[in-house]
């Protein structure tokens, strides 16, 4: 029999649908009262923009409608929970508490004041867990204690903890049988749902209602979106657009982080989708996007100070700086970079941006240009996003910054050429800078390389009009990859025992691909990441070809054999004379082999030549060997080929020069003024420079028979002789 008053106490799981806590008031409760606290503290110290104010109130007004066709009322009250609910309970007589478990720092606290007090009071308190798809901390339990910190592992958890349970129906005028909400007259002036202009904030600073709150709009949406089963089923997040004029998710975020939507229940419908047809999945299919939001909300449970550096287990320490004035340029979108502008732009209106959006303006704030803390971009965000949730915010941040998480620090997001990838025509920057709206294709992601006449045209000076970029990207890119080349260098050193572990799995700083929270992976790198590998690939290749010639005159100067692996069998007896010969014959074969590795030569990627690393040329050099009577190795000690080492770098002989004219236009005019005849090259030097030992073998075993038969063809001995030696 219901006999029990009881409060149930909205924070953010703003519906009636999969709300257990909610349920759970509703089943003994012949007086219920539904509350929201709006807790001056949050506001106080947290950013909150104008679009997530009204998207809350929205959310609010749709949930108090929803709960009048269930003959209650919502009891909207301002003040410090912790006094306003112990008021609230003396005042209404209440024997219970229900709410929904949350998770961040501010709100655990909280909530266990609250506890204590109901606690003293003799209130019985219910907390439910509905708001992730699994009860974190058991997450955490069951992978020892510590939250998984790759995806891989967090995958391997959810597995073994199992499926997020059913999501519940909301409760219907039958279950509320016998249970009312005491409504006085004035109910709307005291607890009714404020006004923007209540709050003391204007309507006309909002942008346009493309995403309006609630519970019924969350529905809607996903219902919407589910009838659409091939799309379902092919979604793929790194295949969708950052820059689309019409959003190519499904923009159900905001609608998960103030609870209007219950996570579970998207998470099964889209289960009931994927029944018996083929599928994308995670990371990048939807069930991989609910996943990554559930990882985050993992970690960030159990990791204090999550939402900074200082003090952060997870986050890399990096000697970030602050320039106030790129930070605004930034956050009012004039870098001077239309692809960032535009996204910041959409951001400040709209209250929502594409994730892929996300990682190129946080990339170009942080590791990529500007060299600023992920922090300062998680408070941008956290005031402007609709969707801006504390553990999904502080998690991105970091990923995207690679200080936590994410590693690959060398690939960085180019301002210029991503947005480029799917919008070409730069129909995105159009709509949201408009003054940059008459430039043509060819310039619009790049306005200040137009003529000077073109921007007069357009109605848009650079300098004037619309800014000039307020970093060179090719240039700061560069230093900032060796800025966090030396932090992570720094940060192996600091903890040597955490890097040895990292390094016994994949290495910290190994080129790796790795996934981006959209299952993205980063494969957009910048022209100055790009030219950075080059730059190390053709110093190697000097230092290589230093390292040869210098080992090559230490062999002369200290006499040392040069020794070689080649393994040739031949089942015929050979004279002692024929393996004299043979080594004499190797050794000039090495030489002219030396010779043409050494001249050959091709364009590099710059244009310019570059000598080519023989392989063929490292082996000769290290590899030479000679074949004993009894079919064994024996190591030759071959005098000419070491004194030839010391002519690497001097090739002589122009028959080794290639085919290409365009590699030696003049050298190759001067044959053919001399020559009609094609040139030629010895048989070995036609072997491609990259041969194997396998073919150095081929080539010996070939002279080696060549030289059996020429010495059986001239020797005089009867072959049963030759047949005893």
């Amino acid at each position: 029999m219901k006999q029990q008053k009881v409060i149930h106490w909205f924070r953010k799981g703003l519906r009636l649908h999969d709300n257990p806590a909610f349920i759970k008031a509703c089943e003994q409760a012949v007086e219920l009262y539904p509350v929201f606290i709006l807790d001056p503290w949050i506001a106080k110290n947290t950013a909150v923009g104008i679009n997530r104010w009204r998207f809350l109130l929205q959310s609010l007004q749709d949930l108090d409608n929803s709960l009048k066709a269930l003959n209650l009322r919502l009891f909207l009250v301002k003040g410090n929970p912790e006094l306003e609910l112990e008021s609230l309970c003396t005042k209404w007589g209440i024997t219970k508490l229900t709410f929904e478990l949350d998770t961040e720092p501010y709100a655990v606290k909280r909530d266990g004041i609250v506890e204590t007090k109901m606690k003293a009071m003799g209130v019985e308190v219910i907390k439910c867990v509905s708001h992730t798809l699994l009860d974190v901390h058991k997450t955490v339990a069951a992978n020892g204690g510590k939250p998984p910190l790759t995806m891989q592992s967090f995958l391997s958890v959810f597995a073994k903890v199992g499926p997020p349970d059913q999501a519940l129906p909301a409760p219907t005028l039958q279950d509320l049988s016998g249970c009312k909400t005491p409504i006085g007259s004035t109910h709307d002036a005291d607890y009714g749902v404020p006004s923007l202009s209540d709050l003391g904030k204007s309507e006309a600073d909002c942008g346009p209602v493309l995403y309006p709150g609630g519970e019924t709009e969350a529905l809607n949406r996903m219902d919407l979106h589910l009838k659409k089963t091939n799309w379902i089923c092919t979604f793929e997040k790194p295949n969708t657009s950052p820059n689309s004029l019409v959003p190519s998710t499904t923009v159900l975020s905001p609608y998960f982080k103030f609870g209007c939507l219950s996570a579970r229940l998207f998470y099964h419908k889209l289960s009931q989708v994927y029944h018996n047809k083929k599928h994308s999945a995670p990371p990048v299919s939807l069930h991989g996007q609910m996943l990554w939001r559930e990882f985050f909300y993992t970690v960030g449970a159990a990791t204090p100070n999550f939402d900074r550096m200082k003090d952060n287990s997870v986050c890399k320490q990096i000697p970030w700086q602050l320039n106030k004035e790129h930070l605004e340029a930034w956050a009012h979108a004039k870098t001077g970079y239309p692809f960032i502008d535009a996204i910041m732009t959409q951001l400040r209106q709209e209250g929502w941006i594409h994730h892929l959006a996300r990682h190129a303006v946080a990339c170009f704030l942080t590791r990529g240009d500007l060299w600023i803390s992920w922090e300062e971009g998680q408070k941008v965000f956290e005031e402007l996003l609709l969707d801006a949730d504390w553990s999904l915010n502080a998690g991105n941040w970091m990923w995207l910054s690679a200080s936590a998480f994410f590693n690959q620090f060398f690939r960085v997001y180019s301002p210029i050429a991503f947005g480029k990838k799917t919008d070409p025509n730069g129909d995105y920057i159009k709509k949201y800078l408009p003054i940059l709206k008459k430039f043509p294709a060819k310039f619009i992601y790049e306005p200040w390389k137009a003529p000077s006449a073109m921007q007069q045209t357009a109605g848009c000076v650079i300098g004037r009009d619309y800014p000039r970029p307020i970093v060179e990207h090719d240039i700061v890119s560069k230093i900032n990859i060796k800025q966090m080349t030396e932090a992570y260098a720094k940060a192996r050193e600091s903890n040597p025992a955490s890097s040895k572990k990292n390094s016994s799995k994949k290495g910290n700083t190994e080129p790796v691909k790795s996934k981006s929270p959209a299952g993205h992976s980063e494969a957009i790198e910048s022209k100055a990441s790009v030219e950075h590998s080059e730059t190390i690939k053709r110093k190697s290749s000097v230092e290589l070809e230093h390292s040869i010639t210098k080992k090559s005159k230490s062999s002369v100067e200290h006499s040392e054999a040069i020794k070689s692996k080649a393994s040739v069998k031949h089942s015929e007896t050979i004279k002692r004379k024929s393996s004299i010969e043979l080594e004499h014959s190797i050794t000039k074969k090495s030489k002219s082999s030396v010779e043409h590795s050494v001249t050959v030569k091709s364009k590099s990627s710059l244009g310019h030549p570059e000598i080519i690393k023989s392989r063929s040329l490292v082996r000769h050099l290290e590899t030479i060997k000679s074949i004993s009577l009894d079919g064994h190795i024996d190591t030759i000690k071959s005098k000419s080929l070491v004194e030839h080492s010391e002519k690497i770098s001097k090739p002589k002989k122009k028959d080794y020069l290639p085919s290409n004219s365009d590699d030696h236009p003049e050298k190759n005019k001067n044959q053919n003024s001399t020559n009609t005849e094609p040139t030629k090259t010895p048989a070995f030097s036609q072997q491609k420079h990259t041969s194997e030992p396998a073919i150095v073998q081929t080539t010996l075993a070939a002279h080696v028979e060549r030289k059996r038969r020429s010495n059986n063809s001239s020797s005089t001995s009867p072959p049963c002789k030759r047949k005893k030696l």
